[in-house]
């Protein structure tokens, strides 16, 4: 899940404990070049009000307008943007098309509790899924895991995948953290700085991005990861970046890198195993040089290889395949 989805839970919480009814959309199908992925999601409440995204505009003021004249009065309904038959008259610029769940939620308990145990699972560590029956008649969560497919339709009901939002860890502040943190908020990741150092601290200024007073591998062993968790480190300064990859190999993150050249890297592989405590499996999980082969020289240039690399890997790419 997308950082922004977990915004879009929050506020959805926020008007519902205000006593508004609110109306939770999610992406279900996607077909051509749809600008958003099964399992986005869009809250609007009657106001108008909304925040989210499903295509990146254009269905998005369809459907408040839409909302606005007193439609979508069902608890739930499935809508078709696209142009084909039974979809809204809207074109995608992009050519695309995709088809929305759209749930009228009344801030009664057991939707308030819907939504408390969704915030509860993109906060945490196992996903959830989320079992909608088609009718209106319930809704309910069932376990699940990373594996299975965002979202599954049976005959009666929708099943959407939820979990824990992407996170970057970002071990250290240098010239790479700032556009690395800038590419990952765009991409949808919630990011956190861990410095200890207060010069670095103090020079480092990207709004919204959590920066933490302390040494990256203590946050880190202090259970900062969980599976959608990217941690990379980029000062150069083996006390920082070292013990945070000793530390990020014992945990479910499912991309962990750390910058510098093939033999500052053959370098620190072998100290990471001789003096690290490593395991070779271990020190495998590390990307090393980080980031794809971009022939990056500039900060920004390596940052968009590093966040370019974690996107592959977040998207099940393997290199060669690229």
């Amino acid at each position: 899940m997308h950082h922004l989805d977990l915004q879009v839970i929050e506020r959805a919480l926020k008007w519902a404990n205000q006593g508004l009814t609110v109306w939770l959309c999610t992406v279900l199908k996607t077909f051509g070049s749809a600008p958003r992925e099964p399992g986005a999601m869009l809250v609007a409440c009657s106001t108008g009000d909304y925040l989210g995204s499903l295509s990146g505009g254009c269905v998005e003021e369809d459907f408040i307008a839409r909302l606005q004249k007193g439609e979508f009065n069902e608890p739930v309904q499935r809508v078709r943007y696209g142009g084909d038959a039974g979809s809204a008259n809207i074109r995608l610029p992009c050519g695309g098309r995709l088809e929305v769940l759209v749930e009228r939620l009344a801030p009664n308990t057991e939707n308030l509790t819907h939504l408390e145990v969704m915030h509860a699972t993109l906060l945490g560590r196992q996903p959830l899924t989320r079992c909608i029956t088609l009718d209106g008649s319930g809704k309910r969560f069932n376990p699940s895991n990373n594996t299975e497919p965002t979202v599954t339709f049976d005959t009666d009901s929708v099943n959407i995948r939820i979990g824990p939002a992407l996170r970057l860890i970002i071990a250290g502040i240098s010239s790479v953290s700032a556009p690395c943190a800038l590419f990952a908020q765009t991409l949808g990741f919630e990011v956190i700085v861990c410095d200890p150092r207060d010069e670095p601290r103090q020079n480092f200024a990207v709004a919204g991005v959590e920066v933490q007073a302390v040494l990256p591998s203590v946050f880190i062993a202090s259970g900062g990861c969980h599976a959608n968790t990217a941690v990379v480190a980029l000062t150069h300064d083996p006390r920082i970046d070292d013990l945070a990859m000793i530390e990020a190999v014992r945990t479910e993150a499912f991309y962990i890198g750390v910058m510098g050249s093939q033999q500052t890297s053959q370098q620190r592989a072998e100290r990471l195993l001789r003096s690290g405590g490593l395991t070779e499996s271990q020190v495998a999980r590390i990307a090393m040089p980080i980031g794809l082969n971009l022939g990056s020289k500039t900060p920004a240039e390596i940052a968009l290889a590093v966040m370019a690399d974690i996107a592959r890997l977040s998207r099940g790419k393997e290199r060669h395949a690229l």
